[in-house]
């Protein structure tokens, strides 16, 4: 049971003595790093799936549609422009772990640079070439309900999704609001003063993680796993695979399809921006775009008289991209099928 924090008082410099607070529910936020998070969810396990290269360009007027944000489909893996000025835009290059051999510069330079739009190579490579760059790593962890009775963690320390759709900040104002929620609806008596009582505390932990544990997963399922199984999913799809790959050619082909498919407009266009914002969170209405983006890429593998073959490798393609983290996040009837991956 967490019964609190243990702190050392004072300020810069100042080494005071240590304080020990306790509380019927200790909330742990400190990001992607987290201290804190072993101690909570001993199991949990972090995967960093690439690296992201942050640099700022000058010239927001130089984007294709300004004051909007950019994600342009290079090999290997999307780059992200967005204007953060009337001045500058934010670059974030993604690298894969295929490429962590090579320098950033190095990497920058002969991989991105020649595949960039035109009007932005040149502010692009002055950029780089002027240096401070800085770099993240990409991480990606479920979210596991066993945390040790009298915690909670909030934010990137208990959940992480690929930050291509920038959604890590929703699913963390959500849970918030969630937690606020059940913090409100409390029972009589879950955060009693216990006086400094150890046993008196921890009693209230268990009341008051009895209370709030169970309900809080339920309530962010939904919001979170879309907006988690979208992010993973779409870095899937726009990542080139290695050239060695066998089946390089439909992973393009559906990656052309997704494009060809969030453009069209309508629904096809409005659920996923919905969905990525936090405004529609439905892991239902997200598998069912997911697989009607691969019946898309069928239909115009069809239409250009491609084998019929090459059609159930396409869909084998997807559903190996879906079906893992559809069970990683234990949503939808789909995640009852034994069968995570196709051959």
């Amino acid at each position: 049971v967490v019964l609190g924090v243990r702190y050392r008082a004072g300020g810069p410099g100042v080494e005071g003595d240590v304080v020990e607070a306790l509380a019927p529910l200790t909330v742990a936020c400190d990001g992607c790093f987290s201290r804190l998070r072993k101690a909570v969810a001993p199991a949990a396990k972090v995967e960093v799936t690439s690296t992201f290269v942050g640099l700022v360009v000058e010239g927001p007027e130089k984007l294709p549609f300004p004051e909007h944000g950019h994600v342009v489909l290079i090999d290997p893996a999307p780059v992200l422009f967005y204007p953060i000025s009337g001045t500058e835009i934010r670059c974030l290059v993604d690298v894969p772990k295929a490429k962590s051999s090579m320098g950033h510069v190095e990497y920058l330079l002969e991989e991105v640079l020649p595949q960039l739009p035109e009007a932005l190579k040149e502010p692009f490579k002055k950029a780089v070439e002027a240096g401070n760059l800085k770099s993240m790593p990409n991480r990606v962890m479920p979210a596991l309900p066993q945390l040790l009775p009298g915690a909670i963690l909030l934010g990137d320390s208990f959940n992480m999704r690929h930050p291509l759709t920038g959604g890590g900040m929703t699913v963390a104002l959500n849970d918030v609001e969630l937690l606020r929620d059940l913090l409100v609806e409390r029972p009589a008596g879950t955060l009693a003063q216990h006086g400094g009582d150890a046993d008196a505390a921890a009693a209230a932990a268990r009341r008051l993680h009895a209370h709030v544990t169970g309900k809080f997963f339920a309530r962010r399922k939904n919001l979170s796993s879309t907006i988690n199984i979208l992010a993973n999913a779409l870095y899937a799809v726009f990542c080139a695979p290695p050239k060695d790959d066998p089946g390089a050619e439909h992973a393009r082909r559906i990656r052309e399809a997704c494009f060809d498919y969030l453009s069209s407009g309508g629904r096809r266009t409005q659920d996923p921006i919905s969905m990525l914002g936090g405004l529609a969170p439905s892991p239902y209405l997200l598998i069912g775009h997911f697989f009607a983006v691969a019946l898309f890429a069928v239909a115009q593998n069809v239409r250009e008289g491609q084998p019929i073959l090459d059609n159930w490798k396409m869909f084998v393609r997807a559903y190996n991209i879906v079906k893992p983290l559809i069970d990683g996040e234990n949503v939808t009837v789909l995640s009852m099928i034994p069968i995570s991956r196709l051959g």
